[in-house]
């Protein structure tokens, strides 16, 4: 192996952490190497804290969004609500469809067909949303390229919201948001999250705009850190609190779909290594080979008969 250091640390850096942490100087030239610089720093990266995740207003058109739901749930109007067929397609889909549906009496879910639909916002979908009658599309993992399917649901009157993360083109579609720190005009302070992180931070300022708090969504974190843990996105600033509040909640109180999938581990305490390896492919399955909308059902069941039975048919 020939290893290069992506970032060669400040001697001063390493001597200053050394004093103030208490700790060897491999470990403080570790810690300069992934940004910590000081004791506030390291407080931060080993003690992650909800408090310390940013407003979702700073994303670019979060308030579109929010304001566009609002209507939505106010006039009581149909929601598809559509994803990608991975692991961070489907949880995002549970993750919304299960926050909106205690405020919305009609919520759907759509996954596109792998292999007759492939990857993204598909025509298929959107007719799906028109005969379905939804007026709203919120689209999580996909839809920063899906230009001509957008203007598609324009033609026939459905807005988009768009929750994504890949990096856009340089003409976007003309959706009514688009939710994706990595446009260039965008000033929110964390790029490297992933679809569901972004489906997280709708429903965090959906909540914000009723006057409650981030700790009223953490049945929602196990979902979001199996997306970060799937999509291999880098662990440092919000995924990192994120994936910690999650990897809690799936050690000692996850979702019914959850908990089945981790019964089959002999594990007592699940970390990261273990969602990547062992939650995350299962959940994959689904999509690869009969169809993504099964692992969606199972995350969001609550009926445990029902539940082992789509769990044993992944």
């Amino acid at each position: 192996m020939h290893w290069n250091l992506k970032l060669k640390p400040v001697a001063q850096t390493v001597v200053e952490l050394q004093k103030v942490l208490g700790v060897s100087a491999v470990v403080a030239s570790l810690l300069a190497q992934r940004g910590v610089r000081n004791y506030q720093d390291a407080k931060h990266f080993f003690r992650p804290s909800l408090d310390h995740l940013h407003d979702p207003f700073l994303m670019k058109d979060m308030q579109k969004a929010v304001d566009r739901i609002e209507v939505a749930i106010s006039n009581q109007e149909n929601i598809l609500v559509y994803g990608d067929y991975d692991v961070d397609g489907t949880t995002s889909v549970a993750l919304m469809a299960s926050y909106l549906k205690p405020y919305c009496k009609s919520v759907n879910t759509y996954i596109p067909d792998r292999y007759s639909e492939g990857y993204g916002v598909s025509y298929q979908g959107v007719d799906y949303a028109f005969d379905s009658a939804c007026s709203l599309i919120i689209a999580l993992d996909c839809g920063t390229k899906a230009t001509e399917k957008v203007a598609y649901a324009k033609e026939k009157g459905i807005d988009f919201i768009i929750c994504d993360h890949h990096q856009p083109d340089k003409k976007l579609p003309d959706a009514l948001a688009l939710l994706n720190p990595k446009q260039p005009d965008c000033e929110y302070p964390y790029k490297d999250l992933c679809g569901c992180g972004i489906g997280f931070k709708l429903i965090q300022a959906l909540e914000k705009n009723k006057g409650k708090t981030t700790v009223d969504l953490l049945p929602f974190l196990d979902l979001v850190a199996t997306a970060i843990a799937a999509d291999i996105v880098p662990i440092t600033g919000e995924n990192r609190i994120l994936a910690s509040y999650g990897l809690k909640r799936i050690n000692t109180s996850p979702r019914l779909g959850i908990k089945i999938l981790i019964q089959q581990i002999k594990k007592q305490q699940l970390n990261i290594t273990d969602l990547v390896f062992v939650v995350a492919p299962r959940i994959n399955a689904a999509g690869r080979i009969k169809h993504g909308q099964y692992a969606v059902s199972l995350l969001m069941e609550t009926n445990l008969e029902i539940a082992k039975k789509i769990s044993e048919t992944i």
